[in-house]
């Protein structure tokens, strides 16, 4: 019998709206107001100068060790602006502009990355899960939200993310799988920052793009210019209409680059070069974005001056919530190691519990 080709598609297309030199293809802007796009630019500005204020932080011995988000506003919050309220946004640990933008208080994030879970507290009438560590984990959380609104028959999508070392997962393969057969209305949002830690794509991966991956899952794919903050809300509003109207899944790779170390306790230097590092800052999200809105007469110096007036004094405050929070006794009682895991404290962990109490009293009392 002779070999018989299987038709697959040909091709997976790639979006660029607002080029690194902050050219602009017209025909492909999306109609967003001047407030709309300075709401852009105002949350993309917050995260940039949040993320400096707490690597300070850090060094200084006042937060403990975090992932930087420098250099990937565009993805999360270009992301986060093209869905709905009541849409699911399931983030890993870079959505720090996606999260302040959907109504994080930011000392809930400092809270967070001091080592508090109670940071990790969902605000109340926001459909998000919290920050996820463990590499991949939450894009199964986000498929299961997805086919729990297809059971209730409701109109939401769940936007979801992770990194491009995270595409080399077994859940990852295995959320992208259950969601396009059961066609979960799920965005699966690959940020790819071209390193997995020190391993770069070229060393993941023997295709070209990571969004081709979504021809063999059987649903839609899409490269973005992950540094292109409007080319990322078209790209993720078309998905999410489409998995509004019943169209399934869509796996979308915004291609950017990670500014910073992989956390505060890497070194990227033992890895790449500065030279590497240079060409990247030049394409960097906040610098095009703020040529683009100049150009359009719709940012001026003054306003962008008072902006950062009012972030700087937004983020001081919130610092201040977050050590006094931080250094207080609700937080610091050994006491609530017992109290979240199980609605009803079983016998053996409350003899424990009884257990720790008498010990730190009669600690108290020496």
């Amino acid at each position: 019998m002779p070999r018989t080709p299987i038709k697959l598609p040909e091709h997976v297309e790639y979006l660029s709206i607002l080029d690194e030199n902050a050219k602009l293809d017209q025909s492909l802007e999306p109609p967003l107001g001047a407030d709309q796009l300075k709401t852009l630019y105002k949350y993309m500005l917050t995260a940039r100068r949040t993320d400096e204020r707490m690597l300070i932080m850090q060094r200084q011995g006042r937060l403990a060790t975090f992932p930087q988000s420098s250099g990937h506003e565009a993805v999360s919050l270009g992301a986060a602006f093209a869905i709905d309220k009541n849409d699911w946004f399931v983030p890993y640990y870079r959505e720090l502009a996606g999260m302040l933008y959907r109504g994080w208080p930011l000392e809930n994030i400092l809270l967070y990355w001091n080592g508090f879970e109670e940071g990790a507290s969902v605000p109340l009438g926001v459909n998000d899960l919290p920050y996820c560590v463990p590499i991949a984990s939450q894009l199964l959380h986000a498929v299961g939200i997805g086919m729990a609104i297809n059971i209730k028959g409701t109109k939401q999508a769940v936007l979801t993310f992770f990194g491009d070392g995270a595409s080399s997962e077994g859940d990852c393969h295995e959320a992208m799988n259950f969601a396009s057969v059961f066609a979960a209305p799920v965005v699966f949002m690959c940020l790819n920052n071209q390193y997995a830690i020190s391993v770069p794509v070229s060393h993941q991966l023997k295709s070209e793009t990571i969004a081709q991956r979504a021809i063999a899952y059987g649903m839609d794919g899409i490269r973005v210019d992950g540094n292109d903050i409007l080319a990322v809300y078209v790209a993720t509003k078309e998905a999410v209409e489409k998995a509004k109207n019943g169209g399934g899944p869509t796996l979308i790779e915004a291609l950017t680059y990670r500014l910073t170390p992989h956390t505060t306790a890497d070194d990227p230097k033992r890895y790449r070069s500065e030279e590497e590092v240079a060409v990247w800052q030049d394409r960097e999200p906040m610098k095009r974005f703020k040529t683009y809105l100049y150009d359009k007469k719709i940012l001026s110096s003054s306003e962008e001056a008072q902006m950062e007036e009012e972030i700087d004094r937004e983020i001081k405050l919130a610092v201040e919530r977050e050590e006094k929070l931080a250094k207080g006794k609700e937080l610091n009682d050994p006491m609530h190691i017992f109290d979240y895991l199980y609605a009803e404290v079983p016998a053996c962990l409350q003899r424990q519990k009884d257990e720790l109490l008498e010990y730190l009293n009669s600690a108290k009392g020496k």
